[in-house]
């Protein structure tokens, strides 16, 4: 595994784990180092000083106990020579313990070797002197001149080389203690030469951990900053590569998942807002192509009321016309002698009554085409309104009703029509009979009958006419209404459609800052 595998903590806690191991081996090689020291610097006064002290204080005894002995012989009287033979034998005593003592601190091959050559010249001293001692008693010798002869010829110079022995064993000691003290010296520059060694070598690991743990912390959050910092100013097309498994790799894999969705995202808005924009638009133009044809539809409606105002007039006046009818009907048999005059007449009424019937036709065929292309724009504009979604659903209802309008429109005209089809019908019949009476006058009278209820069932359908006319009036005069709310409706949604087209076109410009590919 790379060291960018591993999480910063274990990082962090291994490299101080190890400067602090570092830290221990520095410490421990450090207080060894010193223990060393402190153990040659224990030897050196142990065995070396304490050896030399007690050399030199052997050689001072030694020294009494022959200033003794010197006593001894010079002595005046027993009692002086006693005091000088008693403390001659403590000077002694007091040699061989300090001999002793020092005899263990000197463990080099030269300093045993001395040591055997100091005993064995301190015991034939100490023989001599005794023999002295003894002769000085026996002989009374002192302050003669054989016990001066015996000092110089055999005490003296046994005692010289006791004398030059403990000096060797003296500067023995100190060359030791010398020696010694220069191995401290050199195991103190050692010591201190490895320990700082160790110092630098624990302050580069150290430094070494650190910058390393540094480089694979800072590195990673470094390109994160930077590719946080381009998505911020738009640009989606940077990748982030993590290297690695610890924290920083786990956010710079956070941050390219955030990246990529948020690419998808964007783009998914870029996409929708100019799909919303285009549809706008079309909805836009829409609205304005059905404002247009709503205004032409109301102007159409408005022209086809004043021709149903017309056709109104037209039809009361053929029912009033057909009351005259019925009445000059029934008084036929009184004025039969005017017959010919009167059916004269009724041959021209008719004639008006069928060129009207005609007229009323043509107007009912308008009125059949005007409900057809509402029908027509009614169904235009419900397709409007379905491609207009939830914004439109109130204007489809609207053109459902206008379309329904329209519907019922064109079943009254057919139905008026019919009526003055058949009207029609029955006036050319009146017209055949009426030139039927003007050849005939022998059979007007007969005829006046059914004049009568020809005229009277004109009369009856002019009436129905006349009301059906009326629905019809009425039907266009609400279709006229429902236009008018109907352009109002349109001049709305042409509103609503011109801001949402606005607002796609603020939508698309806002998410064209994003550089996606």
């Amino acid at each position: 595994m790379q060291l960018s595998d591993y999480k910063i903590s274990t990082k962090l806690v291994s490299a101080f784990t190890a400067v602090a191991l570092i830290g221990a081996v520095i410490g421990t090689v450090a207080i060894g180092n010193m223990k060393r020291i402190n153990d040659a610097d224990t030897a050196l006064y142990e065995r070396e000083l304490l050896g030399l002290s007690l050399t030199k204080e052997a050689n001072v005894r030694r020294l009494q106990a022959v200033v003794a002995v010197r006593d001894a012989i010079l002595a005046t009287d027993a009692a002086e020579r006693e005091r000088a033979i008693g403390l001659m034998n403590e000077s002694r005593k007091q040699t061989n313990d300090l001999l002793e003592q020092a005899g263990k601190l000197y463990t080099s091959d030269k300093g045993k070797a001395g040591l055997a050559t100091l005993r064995s010249q301190w015991e034939k001293d100490q023989q001599v002197a005794q023999e002295m001692i003894k002769r000085i008693s026996v002989t009374e010798l002192a302050g003669s001149n054989e016990a001066i002869k015996f000092v110089k010829s055999d005490l003296t110079p046994q005692g010289s080389l006791v004398d030059q022995t403990l000096t060797a064993l003296t500067r023995l000691k100190e060359e030791e203690a010398k020696t010694l003290s220069d191995d401290n010296d050199s195991l103190y520059q050692s010591s201190r030469n490895t320990t700082v060694v160790l110092i630098v070598l624990g302050v580069m690991a150290g430094v070494g951990l650190g910058l390393g743990i540094s480089r694979h912390v800072t590195a990673p959050l470094a390109r994160a900053m930077e590719g946080a910092q381009r998505m911020s100013e738009g640009d989606m097309t940077v990748v982030l590569q993590a290297e690695g498994r610890d924290e920083t790799a786990q956010l710079v894999q956070a941050l390219e998942a955030m990246r990529r969705r948020l690419q998808e995202i964007v783009t998914h808005v870029r996409d929708n807002s100019e799909s919303v924009a285009t549809g706008a638009g079309e909805i836009a133009q829409g609205n304005a192509d059905l404002s247009q044809r709503t205004e032409e539809q109301a102007s159409a409606l408005e022209e086809t009321a004043a021709t149903m105002d017309e056709l109104g007039s037209t039809v009361r006046n053929n029912a009033d016309n057909a009351k005259q009818a019925n009445q000059l009907a029934l008084g036929a048999s009184q004025i039969a002698t005017r017959g010919g005059d009167v059916v004269g007449e009724v041959v021209e009424t008719m004639r008006g009554i069928n060129d009207s019937s005609k007229k009323i036709a043509d107007i009912i065929s308008v009125i059949d085409g005007i409900a057809f292309q509402t029908n027509i724009l009614a169904l235009n504009a419900a397709v409007e309104a379905a491609r207009a979604g939830e914004q439109g659903r109130g204007f489809a209802v609207v053109a459902s009703e206008v379309r329904n309008l329209a519907q019922r429109s064109a079943d009254a005209a057919k139905e008026i029509k019919t009526l003055i089809s058949a009207s029609v019908e029955r006036v050319e019949q009146g017209t055949v009979l009426v030139d039927r009476a003007g050849t005939t006058m022998t059979e007007i009278v007969g005829a006046i009958k059914r004049v009568s209820d020809i005229v009277g069932e004109i009369s009856a359908a002019s009436s129905e006419q006349s009301s059906g006319i009326a629905q019809v009036g009425e039907a266009v005069t609400q279709m006229d209404k429902v236009t008018q709310q109907n352009a109002a409706l349109v001049e709305e949604s042409a509103a609503a459609a011109e801001s949402l087209r606005l607002q796609a076109a603020q939508l698309v410009q806002a998410v064209a800052v994003f550089k996606l590919r």
